[in-house]
């Protein structure tokens, strides 16, 4: 079974929206902060801070984003209880895509919100289409950009991106807008694929290392607070001021 999606995940990284592409363009890249070389199979070929930039997968992955035994696969549901979600908590889910894991937060944030980030126009269709089909009241989708989320300032409790930091191409810029937009105590979760398990069947850019996702947060002022390691294949990393 993880062969077969695994194939079909690699089919898909190559695809950018023309949105993506537009949005991309519209960036200077003046920033002293990456590095330039030939991209490799799955890479960009953009290099910040020793890692090269993964490739994104567009919003023609959305079916592999819902499939059936993702829930099996990942254990979102101990994601869920990892988090200890507070009702009255403000979360934005950073890079949404299809909404699936920010539809499992909704119902825990009965005095809160989410707010579904993503930077493609049709993952945010996807994400309206499933806040009507569900009524679903506290859902707030948000186009951004490759360079800022568009977030509000000082009003998130916690910022997660699941499997999706490591596909920035602004990474340094992404943080410190999300980090303006965090309250004193928030804190920002990454969710990646354990780059330190070679038995874990993801292509190596789409994998992190605790060690390399520290020193890449601590950049931006962040630090390790806690890796829960509760998940059969992913880091849960807790990262706070």
């Amino acid at each position: 079974m993880y062969r077969v999606w695994l194939l079909f995940l690699c089919a898909l990284l190559a695809c950018k929206s023309g949105s993506s592409q537009q949005q991309s363009a519209q960036i200077p890249t003046t920033s002293s902060y990456y590095r330039y070389r030939t991209a490799s199979r799955d890479g960009t070929g953009k290099v910040y801070m020793g890692r090269e930039i993964a490739q994104v997968m567009g919003h023609l992955g959305a079916s592999w984003l819902n499939r059936p035994e993702r829930e099996q696969e990942e254990r979102t549901d101990l994601l869920l209880k990892a988090l200890n979600l507070k009702p009255t908590d403000v979360v934005a889910d950073i890079g949404a895509g299809t909404g699936f894991f920010t539809f499992l937060m909704a119902p825990e944030l009965s005095k809160g919100n989410v707010l579904a980030v993503d930077i493609q126009p049709e993952m945010i269709d996807y994400l309206n289409q499933g806040k009507a089909r569900r009524k679903v009241t506290n859902v707030q989708p948000i186009l951004g950009t490759e360079a800022d989320p568009k977030l509000p300032a000082h009003r998130v409790d916690m910022a997660i991106l699941i499997d999706a930091y490591h596909e920035f191409s602004y990474p340094r810029e992404m943080m410190q807008h999300i980090i303006s937009a965090l309250k004193p105590t928030g804190c920002v979760v990454l969710v990646e694929y354990r780059a330190e398990d070679p038995n874990v069947p993801i292509k190596e850019l789409h994998k992190l290392s605790v060690a390399q996702a520290t020193k890449e947060m601590k950049a931006v002022g962040l630090r390790l607070i806690k890796n829960d390691q509760r998940l059969p294949q992913q880091h849960i990393m807790f990262f706070g001021r």
